[in-house]
């Protein structure tokens, strides 16, 4: 598990890509912030996370199968996941800031100009 990314994934980069080449500048990783959100836009006071389907358990996704072989340590680890996403996301909320959460699977080709499009969107709602 150690060779697996955790910053500046493939979906993250798109993201990043996209966002920085409309004009928006951000800073990454913020550890000062709860959860460490993959992109934090400060003027918006928005904080996007950028997650794995697998890793998050992104419920009806394709992308999120349980594997057959040590299943009990698995769910006990996205469950940990998600429990963790929720309590940052709980403080983020309290401290007033707008939170955007996209999924590996909304990043895929097929998806992607739609889902970027409605990033813009949701950051000047």
């Amino acid at each position: 598990m150690s060779r697996i990314k955790s910053k500046n994934t493939k979906p993250e980069m798109l993201v990043r890509r996209f966002l920085h080449a409309n004009g928006f500048r951000y800073k990454l990783h913020d550890k000062t912030l709860p959860g460490k959100p993959d992109i934090v836009l400060p003027k918006y006071k928005t904080v996007i996370f950028i997650h794995g389907c697998f890793w998050h358990g992104h419920k009806g996704c394709k992308y999120f199968v349980v594997p057959k072989t040590r299943t009990e340590w698995w769910l006990n680890k996205i469950k940990g996941n998600i429990v963790n996403d929720e309590k940052a996301i709980a403080v983020l909320k309290k401290d007033d800031w707008k939170i955007i959460t996209l999924w590996e699977c909304d990043l895929k080709s097929s998806q992607l100009d739609l889902t970027l499009n409605k990033l813009i969107k949701k950051i000047f709602l």
